[in-house]
């Protein structure tokens, strides 16, 4: 993919894993995860390592009771949310596809509209406004800033991006832990007049206890992202008064069952959640959506990995864009594959 940089680096290229979960009922459930170690600890290398061990442990067992076998992964080690992810993906494709309804069906829910924001990686104040404004001439309604370097530049960054795109874009911003306490302060403040949605993740996750005093100062509303892998974060950060919104990553949750948990935990205190993701293809893209649509607590949607400079699209079905709307298949299951001939030059391996 072309380079896409944020607060804590930069990516060259999309570390992903594609599953593909066999059964003896002659079909298969698709997977896919997106390793992000900056933000999750774990690479292509570690989640290919990881899957094997997963495939041993499922190999001959019941595929359709998803929480017996999610729960088999977490005795068998700790953590590693990022490839349980598309473990959890996989069985999930398979149990809507036994039922014959599209996967949102299965999860309880119905189609409606869904609007990605496309997101704008950091660069210098100057380009990134040049980039806005081509977002807004192609059809882009809202705007996902990346910041997080250097506080006052952000200011600059985005001041110059509100100018370029005028008053009627929705700006978010992401400073994915790049500030302190301070630099975040100073700089959510200095960006009241700028209208900016919310702001996600100003700090460090281990600044945590910080976050009820920034959000009291803060004239924009906070988003626990990188602070919350799951629904035991999600209850820490609510009842601290913490943040006011809450991103959904399968790659920090391990999935859909846990993706629940955290959307129940949120709606039970009225926290907006959004739904997000690393740099998946649109086979866990296809995923998000189908979450999304089974969620009203989901007002956010975050979902423009695969536009964010993949130079390959080898999905087959799944997920469509009309413009910046996702537009969610109604086949059965997931709904999305890849494609062999792309596959016959990955690394793979059959357990």
């Amino acid at each position: 993919m072309h380079p896409f940089t944020i607060a804590t680096g930069t990516m060259d290229y999309a570390q992903n894993i594609l599953i593909r979960i066999h059964t003896d009922a002659g079909y298969y459930g698709v997977g896919e995860c997106s390793a992000f170690p900056m933000i999750v600890g774990e690479t292509q290398a570690t989640c290919f390592e990881m899957a094997k061990d997963f495939a041993r442990c499922w190999k001959g067992k019941e595929a359709l009771t998803i929480e017996h076998r999610m729960n088999e992964l977490h005795d068998l080690t700790a953590f590693n949310a990022t490839i349980k992810s598309a473990f959890d993906m996989g069985l999930h494709d398979l149990k809507a596809r036994s039922y014959g309804v599209p996967l949102y069906r299965y999860l309880g829910g119905q189609q409606k509209e869904l609007e990605t924001d496309l997101t704008i990686g950091i660069g210098t104040p100057e380009k990134m406004a040049e980039t806005a404004i081509k977002f807004v001439a192609d059809g882009v309604r809202i705007i996902k800033i990346k910041l997080g370097k250097y506080g006052p530049d952000d200011v600059r960054r985005v001041r110059l991006i509100r100018k370029a795109v005028g008053p009627d874009i929705i700006l978010r911003i992401d400073a994915n832990q790049g500030w302190d306490f301070d630099a975040a302060r100073h700089a959510l403040t200095a960006m009241e007049p700028l209208d900016i949605q919310f702001c996600e993740q100003p700090m460090r996750h281990w600044n945590d206890h910080l976050l009820p005093e920034l959000r009291k100062l803060s004239p924009i509303k906070l988003m626990a992202d990188e602070s919350v892998f799951d629904h035991h974060d999600a209850e820490r950060l609510i009842a601290a008064g913490a943040c006011d919104y809450v991103n959904i990553k399968f790659a920090k949750s391990g999935g859909i069952l846990e993706a629940d948990l955290i959307n129940q935990v949120c709606e039970r205190h009225d926290i907006p959640c959004m739904m997000g993701g690393m740099l998946e293809s649109r086979v866990a893209l296809t995923a998000f959506a189908h979450f999304a649509l089974a969620h009203d607590n989901i007002r956010f949607h975050d979902m423009d990995t695969c536009l964010l400079g993949h130079t390959a699209d080898p999905v087959t079905g799944g997920v469509r864009f009309k413009g910046y709307f996702l537009q969610v298949p109604d086949t059965p299951g997931l709904g999305a594959d890849v494609d062999d001939s792309f596959l016959q030059g990955c690394e793979s391996i059959t357990v």
